[in-house]
């Protein structure tokens, strides 16, 4: 064969079956898999602290007043200018001449004066009827890939600044939304761990008082039962960089728990280990604490898959405009399907015996949104997908942008990226195609609200 046949071939041909072998090392062991997670854990490390201060941890930058005028308060830049001036007691903010720069926290103390003193028609504070519990968001699907936690991180974010106090829990192991919320979790009892637990020792507590009753021996709770009990869910939150956002964490431990509560379910299979989240949200009032929570969940419908998608109220499934994504994304909801109807069907043929009112599963919304847009090369799918998922999808597609992708190296959101650091222009079109994603999630957001309020009232009359 001539040079010129070769260089002529494919690349997967004429391979020299000597030189391959010559070009693999030794066989690789168990041990090897260790040194290489070594190797990535050092290295997350240090790519993880190139957003942090120099004691390692995160800060969330100033905002200017440009800024603040523009996103965050409805108010003239100039009007705002007089407003300081005329109350010094109010946060003044950093800089020379007009261009001030504001902590969050400083923002929203401007935030309650203008809410308090300023014009009665503008929506200073966003919409939150106060004696309903938060609402509960999760964000799911499980292909990988397709910006799951990018979309729950800036979901978190974007209320954040729009006045919410918000809760993120994140329930994939891999931690990557804990990452980004800058949160250092040791082991599984500072993740969602200990609730799943704490709510099983609960459950086997209360069997084991019927039995006593009964005359049968009750079951022994192992060391690690016996210990969630002592665990509250509000020891597991910690606070984050940003002053109204705080989290529930994750590491890799936390997929045991993807092992573990099987094993409990067939210890008591009247254990409904669905409701292990909600019960641990709503027992420590945790629901009245907050306006949002937030869950990011593993890229499979497991057990904490199917614990977060049971105490959301909206659930939000990012996917990407291509083939298979849009066919792993209908599986995902046939899986959702197969799952609930299949919980449903064999809770309330034993709840009919027993005269008890049946389970069903509701939510006040479902939305997929299409992320990692491109209108050039993706138009044409993108509404062939809007076509066939109808009102079970956004209006709005994220762009991608290369802001996303250079505040990710940062491990950064978009809405922690100083925009000095951009074109002003791409700034603005970066920042838009989350606002507007946000916009549409805090629609259903506000209009399940009202329909929960206008149905208490009415409850009441």
């Amino acid at each position: 064969m001539t040079s010129n046949d070769k260089a002529s071939m494919p690349p997967y041909m004429g391979i020299d079956p000597a030189k391959a072998a010559s070009r693999l090392s030794d066989p690789i062991h168990t041990a090897r898999f260790a040194k290489a997670a070594a190797f990535a854990a050092k290295g997350r490390e240090e790519l993880a602290k190139g957003g942090h201060a120099p004691d390692g941890n995160k800060r969330l930058r100033k905002f200017s007043t440009w800024e603040i005028c523009r996103y965050l308060i409805p108010v003239a830049p100039a009007h705002f200018r007089r407003v300081l001036k005329a109350q010094p007691e109010l946060p003044q903010g950093v800089g020379e001449g007009n261009s001030k720069w504001f902590s969050l926290e400083e923002i929203i103390q401007l935030r309650e004066h203008f809410a308090t003193e300023g014009a009665s028609h503008r929506e200073y504070r966003p919409y939150r009827p106060e004696s309903l519990d938060a609402k509960v968001i999760a964000v799911a699907n499980f292909k990988g890939g397709v910006g799951k936690t990018s979309t729950c991180a800036h979901l978190a974010m974007s209320a954040a600044l729009d006045g919410y106090k918000v809760l993120v829990i994140d329930l994939d192991s891999q931690g990557s939304l804990t990452s980004i919320m800058g949160g250092h979790v040791q082991d599984e009892w500072e993740t969602s761990f200990p609730i799943l637990a704490r709510d099983f020792a609960k459950h086997l507590t209360e069997e084991n008082e019927v039995r006593t009753a009964s005359g049968k021996p009750a079951v022994v709770l192992d060391e690690t039962l016996t210990e969630a009990l002592q665990v509250s869910p509000r020891n597991l939150i910690q606070e984050t960089h940003w002053p109204n956002v705080d989290l529930i964490g994750a590491q890799l431990n936390l997929y045991w728990a993807e092992f573990q509560v099987p094993v409990w379910r067939m210890q008591s299979k009247t254990w409904p280990l669905w409701d292990a989240l909600t019960n641990g949200l709503s027992d420590d009032g945790i629901l009245g604490d907050y306006d949002l929570i937030f869950l990011d969940t593993p890229p499979a419908l497991g057990y904490l898959t199917i614990n977060a998608l049971a105490a959301a109220d909206i659930l939000i499934v990012p996917l990407g405009a291509s083939f298979l994504e849009f066919d792993s994304t209908g599986r995902f909801f046939d899986m959702l399907y197969s799952t609930f109807a299949s919980i449903e069907e064999g809770e309330n043929s034993q709840r009919r015996r027993l005269g008890l009112e049946d389970v069903k599963f509701e939510w006040d919304a479902v939305r997929t949104v299409v992320t990692r847009f491109d209108a050039a090369q993706q138009t044409d799918l993108a509404n062939v997908i809007q076509a066939y998922f109808g009102d079970l999808m956004t209006t709005f597609r994220q762009d991608v942008t290369a802001m996303v992708g250079q505040a990710g190296e940062q491990v950064n959101g978009i809405y922690e990226a100083d925009y000095r650091d951009f074109n002003r222009d791409t700034y603005v079109r970066g920042r838009e195609t989350f606002d507007r994603t946000w916009a549409e999630v805090k629609e259903l957001i506000v209009g399940a609200w009202w329909r929960d309020e206008q149905e208490a009232k009415n409850g009441k009359a």
